[in-house]
């Protein structure tokens, strides 16, 4: 089993930034994606983007291109997620995502952190 626990989030004006983290622990060597996904009130859970665990590969949705970043610091078994130029529309539950494979829908997720509100206000 992975346990994943995330920190950050909160509510910032457009424009802004935020960061989020998720600390892995337990069965860490059987990770091979480690990402995020976020729903929106009413919406589906959407994948966000994602960090290839051995050699720091990334990989973005389009909507979050240019703007977030996704890093990595193994010795510390934590993904972070940095958002600038934060618009009114990326208000969702932010989710950490973890799998033995590569994760780009809410299917591929074998673990999932606890969720963490980010609001923007406009």
């Amino acid at each position: 089993q992975v346990q994943l626990v995330e920190s950050g989030g909160g509510s910032v004006q457009a424009g802004g930034s935020l960061r989020l983290s998720c600390a892995a622990s337990g069965r860490t060597f059987s990770i091979y994606n480690m990402g995020w996904f976020r729903q929106a009130p009413g919406k589906e859970r959407e994948f966000v983007g994602r960090i290839r665990w051995g050699v720091a590969l990334t990989y973005y949705a389009d909507s979050v291109k240019g703007r977030f970043t996704i890093s990595k610091d193994v010795a510390k078994s934590t993904v972070y997620l940095q958002m600038n130029s934060l618009k009114p529309e990326d208000t969702a539950v932010y989710y950490c995502a973890a799998g033995s494979f590569t994760i780009a829908t809410p299917q591929d997720v074998h673990y999932w952190g606890q969720g963490t509100q980010v609001t923007v206000s406009s």
